[in-house]
C-alpha cells in the first residue's frame, strides 16, 4: 500500500494558492482514478483506491502545513507502512520555474515547513517526494504572502501541465519506477 500525501492549507482562504499544490495534484489524482478524498481520518481528508493495480490512500493534512508531520505520523502508524518506502510527499517548490517538477528519493526539507515537521515526526529524511515548482518569489516580497499568492492567468496553464506530469509521476512511482521518472521529469520542461 501507498500513502500518498498532498501538503497544503485547510480552508477555503487557501484554495489555489502556490502552498496548496500538494492538495491540487491529489485531487487531480483523486478525479483521474475515482477515489474520493472525503473521509476525516487521522487529521487529514483520506481516500482510498486503486491506482493502476496498486492500493493507495490520498491524503490531504488538514492540519496547516508546518504540522503536516502530525497527520503523517499517524497514517504511517495506523497502517504500518515503511515511510522511506510506501509514503509519497507531494508539496511546492519556490527554486522551481512554474509547473516544473522535482523528484527525490530522498533529501532535507530545503526551508519548507512542513517537510521539516515531516521529517521531525518520522524520525528521517529518507521518503519519495514530489516538488512541483511555484516559481522564485520575486525581490522584496514577503515569502509568506507570496506563497500564500495566487497564480496568474498564464502561471495557471503552467501548472494544470505540471499537475499532469506529478499524476504520470505518480503513476511510475508507484511501479517501482522512481529512477525513470527522475530521469524523465527532472529536466526542464519546455513550454510549447
Amino acid at each position: 500500500m501507498y500513502i500518498i500525501i498532498g501538503l497544503g492549507n485547510p480552508t477555503a482562504q487557501y484554495e489555489g494558492t502556490r502552498h496548496n499544490v500538494g492538495f491540487d495534484v491529489i485531487d487531480r489524482l483523486g478525479e483521474k482514478y475515482n477515489i474520493a478524498v472525503d473521509t476525516k481520518k487521522h487529521k487529514a481528508y483520506i481516500g482510498k483506491g486503486m491506482i493502476d493495480g496498486q492500493k493507495v490512500i490520498l491524503v490531504k493534512p488538514q492540519t496547516y502545513m508546518n504540522l503536516s508531520g502530525e497527520s503523517v505520523r499517524e497514517l504511517v502508524d495506523y497502517y504500518k507502512v515503511d515511510a522511506e518506502e510506501e509514503v509519497l510527499v507531494i508539496y511546492d517548490d519556490i527554486s522551481l520555474d512554474v509547473g516544473q517538477l522535482r523528484i527525490r528519493k530522498k533529501g532535507s526539507a530545503g526551508g519548507h515547513n512542513g517537510i521539516k515537521n515531516i521529517i521531525a515526526h518520522l524520525g528521517t529524511q529518507v521518503f519519495p517526494r514530489i516538488k512541483v515548482g511555484v516559481g522564485e518569489k520575486p525581490k522584496n516580497y514577503d515569502l509568506a504572502d507570496y506563497v500564500l499568492g495566487h497564480f496568474s492567468k498564464a502561471e495557471r496553464a503552467q501548472m494544470e501541465e505540471g499537475y499532469d506530469r506529478a499524476t504520470e509521476a505518480v503513476r511510475l512511482i508507484l511501479a517501482g519506477e522512481i529512477d525513470a521518472a527522475m530521469n524523465q521529469y527532472n529536466k526542464k520542461q519546455t513550454t510549447v
